[in-house]
C-alpha cells in the first residue's frame, strides 16, 4: 500500500512538472550587444498586461534551469492571473554567473541594469500581444534596487508609449537611495522583512516616507519577523557578506516565513491590479 501510494505521489509530481509551461527565449537588442531574457506568456494573441522580472545577485538561470525554481513559482503564478512575464538574464547575457559573494560587480544595479530595463521596455512596446499601458516592474534584491532606479523622474523613458504601470520591490537595499532623496514617477509598492539583517527595513522606511513629500505614489510594507528572502518556499539561501546598494548581498536564514510569504502575493495581485 505505502508503495502504491509512493508511485502515485511520483505520478503526480511528473505530471505537475510536465503541466509547467516552458518559458520561451527572447533575444533583446542592446547598444552593445544583446540581452538574453525568458519569456512567459499565456496562450491567445492577447493584449496582455505584462510584468517585466528582474532577478537577484542568484542570477536568472541554473545548471539545468533556464529559470531558478524561485523565480520560475512568480512567474507562473503572474502568468496565472493572466499576465505575460519576461525575465531578462542581465548576468548570463555578459557571460556571468551569481554575482552575490562578488565585491567588485560588473552590473551595476543603478547602470547596467536600469539600461536593460529600458531596452526590455522598449522591446515589449514593439510586441503587439502586450497591452502597452499595463506594463510593470518587479524585482528582488539586487533587481529591486535597480527597479529603485529606474522608476526615479530622472530615468524617465525617453522613447513614446506609456510609462510603467506599477512597480514592485521585494527587499531592495534602500541606503544610498534613501541618502539621495529618492522619489519615484509611477507606483511603488516595497516589501521587506522586519527581521532583514542584508537589505535595510528603517532606510526603506525612511526612503519611503522622505518620497512623500516630493511623490505620493510609494508604498511600503514590512513584514514583522520575516526575514530577508521571506518569499522564497524552503529553500536553501545564500550566504554572503559584503554592503552597497547597487550590490545588494543576498543572504538569510533557512526557511521562510509563510504568513509573509502568502501577505505578500496577495499585495502583488492588489498592486498590480489598481
Amino acid at each position: 500500500m505505502r508503495l502504491r501510494l509512493t508511485a502515485l505521489f511520483l505520478m503526480l509530481l511528473m505530471s505537475a512538472a510536465r503541466a509547467a509551461p516552458a518559458p520561451q527565449p527572447i533575444e533583446i537588442p542592446l547598444a552593445s550587444g544583446v540581452l538574453h531574457a525568458q519569456l512567459y506568456k499565456p496562450e491567445g494573441a492577447g493584449p496582455f498586461p505584462t510584468v517585466i522580472a528582474l532577478h537577484g545577485c542568484d542570477g536568472l538561470s541554473g545548471h539545468s534551469d533556464s529559470v531558478l525554481p524561485r523565480y520560475r513559482d512568480w512567474a507562473e503564478r503572474l502568468l496565472k492571473a493572466g499576465n505575460a512575464v519576461l525575465w531578462p538574464d542581465s548576468y548570463g547575457s555578459r557571460e556571468l554567473g551569481p554575482q552575490c559573494r562578488v565585491r567588485e560587480m560588473h552590473v551595476k544595479a543603478r547602470r547596467e541594469r536600469v539600461a536593460d530595463i529600458a531596452a526590455t521596455r522598449t522591446w515589449l512596446m514593439k510586441q503587439s500581444w502586450v497591452a502597452r499601458d499595463r506594463v510593470s516592474l518587479i524585482g528582488w534584491a539586487n533587481g529591486a534596487s535597480a527597479l529603485l532606479w529606474a522608476v526615479r523622474p530622472q530615468s524617465g523613458a525617453r522613447d513614446p508609449g506609456p510609462d510603467f504601470r506599477a512597480a514592485i520591490a521585494f527587499y531592495p537595499d534602500c541606503r544610498i537611495s534613501a541618502g539621495l532623496g529618492w522619489s519615484t514617477r509611477v507606483p511603488t509598492l516595497v516589501l521587506i522583512g522586519g527581521d532583514d539583517d542584508v537589505s535595510s527595513p528603517p532606510a526603506c522606511r525612511q526612503m519611503v516616507e522622505g518620497a512623500h513629500g516630493r511623490s505620493a505614489l510609494a508604498r511600503i510594507v514590512v513584514y514583522p519577523g520575516a526575514p530577508h528572502d521571506f518569499d522564497r518556499a524552503n529553500t536553501p539561501l545564500h550566504a554572503a557578506a559584503g554592503t552597497g546598494d547597487a550590490a545588494a548581498p543576498e543572504r538569510g536564514h533557512l526557511g521562510t516565513d509563510a504568513q509573509a510569504r502568502a501577505e505578500s502575493q496577495k499585495e502583488v495581485a492588489q498592486w498590480l491590479a489598481r
